[in-house]
């Protein structure tokens, strides 16, 4: 598959669970109510918006015009590695502090990457298809939190109704 190809089906697919993701919360509103719980709906939005920006900017610049998909992806990697770590100063729950732990880290190697493209030389691809693989990571990472998010939640309501 062509780089340009995959940036274009990646970013739609992105935002079309950045819109899922909005049908799940409004399932239950409690989660926007309370602080914490809004903090972990947000991180997952982030979590498959950000990828989608990076995406949209990937095709902008393309192969072309590289600049372009370097600055946007430092900066929003920036961004993203922002509220992940201080998503991660407040979460609790050790599973979801792991995978933030990981993002936080996909973020700042994208940001690396972005910067110093030449250290995707070393694994034979080029830097636009080393981000690629990372931002499928990113989101691999976005649908853990879903899971934990969902399981962690139907867990404690189930413990709620029981006692």
């Amino acid at each position: 598959m062509n780089v340009s190809t995959f940036y274009a089906l990646f970013s739609a697919t992105c935002f079309t669970l950045v819109g899922l993701w909005w049908g799940v919360v409004q399932r239950d509103l409690r989660w926007v109510r309370d602080p914490a719980q809004r903090r972990a709906v947000g991180g997952v939005y982030v979590a498959f918006l950000l990828p989608a920006l990076m995406g949209l900017f990937a095709q902008v610049g393309g192969l072309e015009d590289p600049l372009v998909w370097r600055v946007s992806f430092i900066v929003i990697a920036a961004v993203g590695l922002a509220v992940t770590l201080r998503l991660l100063a407040t979460d609790d729950d050790v599973g979801v502090r792991s995978i933030r732990a990981g993002a936080a880290g996909v973020y700042a190697v994208v940001a690396v990457i972005g910067t110093f493209p030449q250290l995707a030389d070393g694994l034979g691809l080029r830097a636009i298809q080393v981000e690629a693989l990372l931002l499928v990571l990113l989101v691999a990472l976005g649908h853990s939190l879903v899971w934990r998010f969902l399981v962690h939640d139907s867990t404690a309501e189930d413990r709620r109704n029981r006692t």
